[in-house]
């Protein structure tokens, strides 16, 4: 449609320019002296100044059909520089390829599409031609001169008629060549998993990180087993270690928790280094539930850690505190309590 369109235009436009070119291109070309004929090197010479003068000529209608073919594929598809076009590609020439080419759904597809623009562009011709037969039987009743332009008129128009059942398919045809060129780009179900695991990596290699980075924290925070306060168990089954340092702290923190084996472990780490353990059952359970390494304890579970720190406080200055037994930890924040 845009080449289509490019040269009607140029035609009308530029008309007068190209039919005066091409005839001084003949007066020319036909025009010589018996110098010339009688020379075989002037032969050359009148030949490259009749291609330079035919080259002149053409040139500008050229350009603009070349910008209008360029122009509408940049259009659809933007700048795609690649030379797998020329490249050689010897399974093209395999017949039984090409026979499956020939009947596949695309080019069934393809084919419609043909017929309906041959119709559509034919129809259209037709139908110019028949509304203008009045005017064509009238050009032989016009003088020369008149009937050449009056004819010029009518291919014209009729020209540009069918560049508008052009401009019909391309507006139909150019948006399911887009939606189709995305669906075959589009990756099977197998594809993208595929990719996934390229990206994300292997399942089993992501667990083995995984695991190590577990590990790593875990080493981390058993390393700060030793600088805790205390060491809350419930008393076997969970262990909490919690620190508080008042001048940097607006409430005391967890700085480690595990259970079953871990708990086991971090009860072994505070007493090789004579952190305090206590047994606090319910704001054990508590605080394994709620409360996450590195954060601070809620306000709702203040009064039992104070308890707790209290007790320590008084046992590490040899004021043989009494242990609590009354631990006021919210039946909320206590998964047993909770459960019942």
């Amino acid at each position: 449609m845009a080449v289509l369109l490019a040269s009607g235009a140029s035609l009308s436009l530029l008309g007068i320019y190209l039919f005066d070119g091409l005839r001084r291109m003949m007066r020319d070309g036909l025009s010589f002296d018996v110098v010339d004929a009688a020379d075989p090197k002037m032969l050359g010479v009148n030949l490259f100044a009749a291609s330079l003068d035919a080259l002149w000529v053409f040139l500008p209608i050229g350009g603009i059909i070349l910008l209008a073919a360029v122009g509408a594929n940049l259009a659809v598809s933007g700048w795609v520089f690649t030379l797998s076009a020329i490249e050689a590609k010897f399974d093209k020439l395999n017949p039984i390829t090409g026979i499956g080419r020939m009947f596949s759904t695309q080019s069934l597809v393809e084919l419609i599409k043909a017929l309906l623009k041959g119709v559509l562009i034919a129809g259209v011709s037709g139908w110019m031609i028949w509304v203008q037969h009045d005017a064509i039987l009238g050009l032989v009743t016009e003088p020369l001169d008149a009937a050449l332009s009056h004819f010029a008129g009518i291919i014209m128009f009729t020209f540009f008629a069918a560049v508008s059942a052009f401009a019909l398919i391309a507006l139909t045809d150019v948006p399911y060549q887009l939606w189709e060129y995305h669906r075959k780009m589009r990756m099977t179900k197998e594809e993208v998993r595929q990719e996934g695991k390229e990206m994300e990596g292997d399942p089993q290699i992501k667990a083995r990180i995984r695991s190590m980075q577990r590990e790593m924290a875990r080493r981390r925070m058993m390393q700060a087993v030793p600088r805790a306060d205390v060491v809350v168990v419930n008393p076997l089954r969970f262990a909490v270690a919690l620190k508080y340092e008042e001048n940097r702290m607006a409430a005391p923190q967890v700085v480690a928790k595990g259970s079953a084996l871990v708990a086991q472990r971090i009860r072994e780490i505070a007493t090789e280094h004579h952190v305090p353990i206590i047994e606090a059952p319910p704001l054990a359970r508590a605080l394994h539930r709620h409360v996450e390494i590195g954060e601070a304890i809620p306000d709702a579970l203040f009064t039992a850690v104070a308890q707790v720190l209290a007790y320590v406080y008084q046992f590490n200055h040899q004021m043989n505190p009494a242990l609590p037994t009354d631990w006021r930890v919210p039946a909320k924040f206590d998964p047993e309590m909770r459960a019942s």
